[in-house]
C-alpha cells in the first residue's frame, strides 16, 4: 500500500510563494511587453506628426511667399497705375463750348388785337422779343494734345456746330481759343489747334495688340463738370460695331471695330484718351451706352494714325 504524504503547512505556503511568484513574473513581463509596444507606438504617432509638421511648414512657407508676392504684384499694378495717371493728366485738357444765343424779352399783350368785343375779357398772352444776344456755355467736352505745337485730338460730335467758339482749358489753368482743323467724315475724330508751342504730349500706343482683359484708363472731363477724372477697367472685347446718337442734334452714326470698355465714360468724357499702363494713347474715348455704368467705346488709335499724320504738322 502506497502511503501519501501530505505537504506540511511550511511547504505548502512556500509552494504557493513560488506560484505566485512565477504569475508575478510572467505579469510584469507581458506589461512590459505591452509597455514597449505602446512605446513603440508612441514614437511612431510622434515621428509620423513631425513629417506631417514639416511639410505644414513648407507649405506655409510656399503659400506665404506667394501670398507675399501677390502683394508685391499689386503694389506694383498701383504704382503703375498711379505714374500712368500723373504723367497723362498735363496733356488731357477740358474743351468748352460756346455760341452767341438770342437774349429774350417777354411781354404780355392782348391776343385779339383791338378787337372791341374782347377788350375788356382782360387776356394776356406772353410773347417773346429778341433783344440781342449774349454769349453763353453750351456744351463742354475732352480731348488731349498729341503735338507740342497745340495740336489736339478730340470728337467729332464734341465740335461738330461751326457757329459755335472752342476754348480749350489747359491743366494749368489756362485758356485758349481753338480753331478747327479737321473732321473726319468716318469716324468721330476731329484735330483742333492752339497757339503756342512746349505742349506736353501723349505718346500714341498701339491699338492692334490689345486683348480682352488688358486694364485701361480713360481720363476726361466727366459730365462736362469734373475736368481730369479717371476710371479705371479692362477692355471688355474688340472689334465691336455700334449705333451712336449725337444727342444734340439727334443724328445716328454707325462706327466699326472700335474698342468696348467697361472704364466709366461719361458725358462730357467724349474726346478724351483711352490708355494702356504704358501711358499710351490706345483709343479715343467715343461712346456710352445710356443707363449703364459700365460698357463704354473708344475708337482704336490705329485707325485714325493716318489722318493725324497727315494733317498735324
Amino acid at each position: 500500500m502506497i502511503k501519501i504524504t501530505m505537504p506540511s503547512k511550511k511547504q505548502t505556503a512556500t509552494i504557493l510563494g513560488i506560484i505566485i511568484l512565477i504569475f508575478s513574473i510572467a505579469y510584469l513581463a507581458v506589461k512590459d511587453y505591452q509597455s514597449k509596444q505602446k512605446l513603440d507606438n508612441l514614437r511612431d504617432s510622434l515621428s509620423a506628426l513631425d513629417s506631417q509638421v514639416k511639410k505644414l511648414s513648407e507649405a506655409e512657407g510656399k503659400n506665404g511667399e506667394t501670398l507675399r508676392r501677390l502683394v508685391l504684384a499689386g503694389e506694383s499694378k498701383q504704382s503703375e497705375l498711379t505714374d500712368t495717371v500723373t504723367k497723362a493728366i498735363p496733356s488731357v485738357v477740358s474743351i468748352v463750348i460756346s455760341k452767341e444765343v438770342p437774349l429774350l424779352e417777354v411781354s404780355y399783350i392782348n391776343p385779339f388785337g383791338n378787337d372791341p368785343f374782347f377788350k375788356n375779357f382782360g387776356v394776356q398772352v406772353p410773347v417773346y422779343q429778341q433783344k440781342g444776344v449774349e454769349k453763353k456755355e453750351v456744351g463742354a467736352g475732352s480731348g488731349f494734345i498729341i503735338s507740342s505745337r497745340g495740336y489736339i485730338l478730340t470728337n467729332k460730335h464734341v465740335v461738330f456746330d461751326d457757329s459755335a467758339e472752342y476754348t480749350v482749358l489747359l491743366s494749368s489753368g489756362k485758356q485758349k481759343p481753338a480753331t478747327i482743323v479737321y473732321k473726319d467724315p468716318d469716324n468721330d475724330m476731329a484735330i483742333i489747334k492752339i497757339e503756342g508751342s512746349g505742349y506736353p504730349v501723349l505718346s500714341l500706343g498701339d491699338s492692334s495688340t490689345l486683348k480682352a482683359g488688358e486694364t485701361v484708363v480713360a481720363i476726361g472731363n466727366a459730365l462736362g463738370k469734373f475736368s481730369n477724372s479717371v476710371s479705371v477697367g479692362v477692355i471688355s472685347g474688340i472689334g465691336r460695331t455700334i449705333q451712336a446718337e449725337n444727342t444734340t442734334t439727334r443724328s445716328i452714326e454707325t462706327l466699326n471695330d472700335v474698342i468696348q470698355t467697361d472704364a466709366a465714360i461719361n458725358p462730357g468724357n467724349s474726346g478724351g484718351p483711352l490708355l494702356d499702363l504704358g501711358g499710351k494713347v490706345v483709343g479715343i474715348n467715343v461712346a456710352t451706352v445710356s443707363g449703364s455704368n459700365s460698357i463704354g467705346f473708344s475708337v482704336p488709335i490705329n485707325t485714325l494714325k493716318s489722318v493725324i499724320n497727315r494733317y498735324v504738322k
